[in-house]
């Protein structure tokens, strides 16, 4: 009669034996720059707690913070060759909470609420059309462009469009006697900021800028950054207001250069000989 449960011998070539997990090392290089993103995610998180406890220059501080480590993160995964579809989609969900999500809080909890639902439906415009211009960036991406087009982004960018549609509040830290920290104007203000975003207008993009320096000017070069380093963190409300300013009147130039470049493409390209 044969026995039900044979004895197990640990030397039998016939029993099967289950093999070792091999570990898989991810090199540093791959986790550096989503490591950048998470930590300006973090900062945007924190400048929502910040508004909704009315420190709005903290807040302010974070938003500022999580742009530059934005700037960064991107620059760092080209540098080491780790860029990834995770990191991209990673670095634009946080960008949507960071740039979309914090701005319209601290706006919404600084001076919309008194216009109550209409200053909500603001907020929500803002935030949406931040959401849809990353969205719009994530698929334009892909398609076969022309050099020149990496010059340009289509509508403000996320990260220009938040701490430019802070300027009210940056103003009205400055006790700027012009009106322009009152709720309709706010309201108003942030809609045409957010719509500005998921418009058709090429604004100028700086990615190619600085991308090679010359050595002569390397020296100067970290002056210059000290120097508005130095300025942002004495006077910060200047410097945010001066720079808010400055971009949107820079807009109409972007425009312009972009129109001038596509007018020189479309000539090289008729008096180019047919094939």
């Amino acid at each position: 009669m044969e026995t039900l449960f044979p004895p197990f011998d640990p030397d039998d070539d016939n029993v099967r034996r289950p093999r070792l997990r091999q570990v898989r090392q991810i090199p540093i290089r791959m986790i550096l720059p989503n490591l950048i993103t998470l930590l300006g995610l973090c900062a945007g998180l924190t400048a929502i707690r910040m508004s909704i406890e009315g420190r709005y220059g903290e807040a302010i501080g974070m938003i500022v913070l999580a742009a530059v480590l934005d700037a960064i993160d991107g620059r760092v995964a080209r540098l080491l060759r780790s860029t990834s579809r995770f990191g991209a989609e990673l670095d634009s969900l946080a960008d949507f909470v960071n740039f979309g999500v914090a701005p319209a809080m601290m706006l919404y909890v600084w001076i919309l609420d008194g216009a109550r639902s209409f200053g909500w439906i603001a907020a929500l415009i803002f935030a949406i059309c931040a959401a849809l211009r990353l969205a719009r960036f994530n698929v334009s991406i892909d398609g076969p462009k022309p050099d020149w087009h990496a010059n340009f982004f289509t509508g403000i960018p996320a990260p220009a469009g938040a701490l430019v549609v802070l300027l009210p509040l940056y103003l009205d830290k400055l006790e700027v006697p012009v009106g322009v920290a009152t709720l309709p104007i706010v309201l108003v203000y942030t809609i045409v900021i957010g719509l500005f975003m998921v418009s058709s207008l090429p604004t100028w993009s700086g990615k190619k800028f600085g991308s090679r320096v010359p050595r002569d000017a390397v020296l100067p070069l970290f002056v210059v950054v000290v120097v508005v380093a130095a300025l942002l963190l004495s006077y910060p409300w200047h410097v945010l207001a001066a720079g808010a300013i400055l971009y949107l009147a820079a807009l109409p130039f972007g425009w312009r250069l972009w129109h001038r470049y596509a007018e020189a493409e479309r000539r090289a390209s008729e008096n180019s000989p047919s094939p």
